[in-house]
């Protein structure tokens, strides 16, 4: 175990200027979980984990550690109250998880505040259910969950099997769907949008449809598939990432990001040949940052508007680095972190996006138990909506906890 590394007020200031004092105010880190189990957000980075109140924030409760889990590891799904001393309150168990994106629990704008969404197997299938909390009821919607429009009314799915023979620590285990696996280009696969009050869904974007527009697979070996979906902060499009790779080794995948209307029209590449994409995130309706292999090849957070080339390398060289990168509601910081250094640290930083500059908010150490590539517990920075609060999971302490950051007006 390894207490976070402060960096010294020296070097904030060299990377900063003058204008440090007019970044917020920082807290240091506390953690809302403990105990000999491991916890993390419900949800993939970015995504918004609190009830509208500002009350609940939705957890995941495991006992699995070092390996990757399968369909009969049910993790625990439930909230921490922040407002009666941090308890952790039990809600219900899922078998749809896993430690990068979690279960995908997305509170439900439309919906009473005690409303979220989540996946799990039902009668064997991958699916989502809303839950309430104020009776403890779920209502089953016969797909999984990848993204949630703002409005909660509509969802992504992409197929969970396909994803666990692809990027296994990003997919369900169990047979829940049809992964295609003899299939390279699936014409009846892809991105489904799903209506959350039907529960019925539409194949919007199909693999086959991306397949010019992407790096040559080999027939026979490769498999295609979609991934890492998100709306856009209005509702109107979706970015993903579509990829391939042989399932044999699930490692040196090719990457293209895309976008298109919420209906599936209007399909564009986001980059020229050879950028890829991984990390992403919507400033506004047509904004967006994706962490890709800028100019020269170098990993960058990169700024643009969908279908312009107006690519900017946002920080000023000081993010040229594969990041978890999010921006706040008011659209004035973008919160970011690293992979592990050769300290074995993950830093998270704060980008103040008036003039890119960067604030360092410190070190977090990696016990070993924790580095391998299945069961990484990555930063996964993700803003409290009003701003006020910047959170994390971490291991820096020993155990995978949930961790908040207060933010204060300087």
């Amino acid at each position: 175990m390894k207490p976070i590394h402060v960096i010294s007020i020296l070097t904030v200031a060299s990377m900063v200027g003058a204008n440090a004092a007019e970044f917020p105010n920082f807290s240091k880190p506390r953690a809302i979980t403990s105990g000999p189990r491991d916890h993390l957000f419900a949800s993939y980075y970015a995504i918004n984990a609190w009830s509208a109140d500002g009350r609940y924030v939705t957890v995941l409760e495991t006992a699995v550690t070092n390996r990757l889990p399968t369909e009969r590891d049910a993790a625990i799904l439930g909230v921490v109250d922040l407002k009666d001393n941090n308890r952790f309150i039990p809600l219900t168990k899922t078998s749809c998880w896993n430690f990068q994106e979690a279960t995908m629990a997305h509170w439900l704008a439309t919906a009473p505040n005690t409303q979220f969404i989540y996946n799990d197997l039902v009668d064997g299938k991958f699916a989502s259910l809303v839950f309430d909390m104020k009776d403890n009821s779920n209502r089953v919607i016969p797909y999984p969950v990848s993204a949630v429009s703002p409005n909660g009314k509509e969802a992504v799915s992409i197929n969970y099997a396909r994803l666990r023979l692809t990027r296994p620590d990003y997919g369900y285990g169990g047979k829940g769907q049809d992964a295609r696996e003899k299939v390279t280009w699936p014409e009846d696969d892809g991105l489904f949008l799903v209506n959350l009050e039907t529960g019925t869904a539409k194949l919007i974007v199909s693999i086959a449809l991306v397949r010019d527009r992407m790096p040559s697979a080999e027939e026979g070996k490769d498999l295609a598939y979609f991934c890492h979906t998100v709306f856009s902060r209005d509702g109107s499009k979706i970015f993903w990432l579509a990829r391939s790779v042989n399932p044999a080794t699930a490692r040196g995948w090719k990457t293209t990001s895309f976008t298109c209307n919420r209906d599936g029209s209007d399909v564009r590449r986001c980059f020229p040949d050879g950028w890829g994409g991984s990390h992403f995130n919507w400033l506004d309706g047509d904004r967006l940052m994706v962490t890709a292999k800028y100019q020269d090849a170098v990993w960058s957070h990169v700024l643009f508007t969908v279908g312009k080339a107006d690519y900017t390398r946002v920080g000023l060289g000081l993010l040229d680095f594969d990041g978890h990168g999010v921006f706040s509601d008011d659209k004035q910081w973008m919160a970011t972190d690293t992979y592990p250094d050769k300290l074995n640290e993950r830093k998270l930083m704060v980008m103040r996006m008036s003039d890119q500059a960067v604030l360092p908010l410190g070190g977090f150490f990696v016990p070993e138990c924790y580095r391998g590539g299945y069961w990484r517990c990555d930063l996964h920075p993700r803003w409290r909506p009003d701003g006020k609060v910047l959170a994390f999971n971490s291991v820096h302490e020993g155990k995978r906890q949930v961790y908040l950051i207060d933010v204060a007006a300087p």
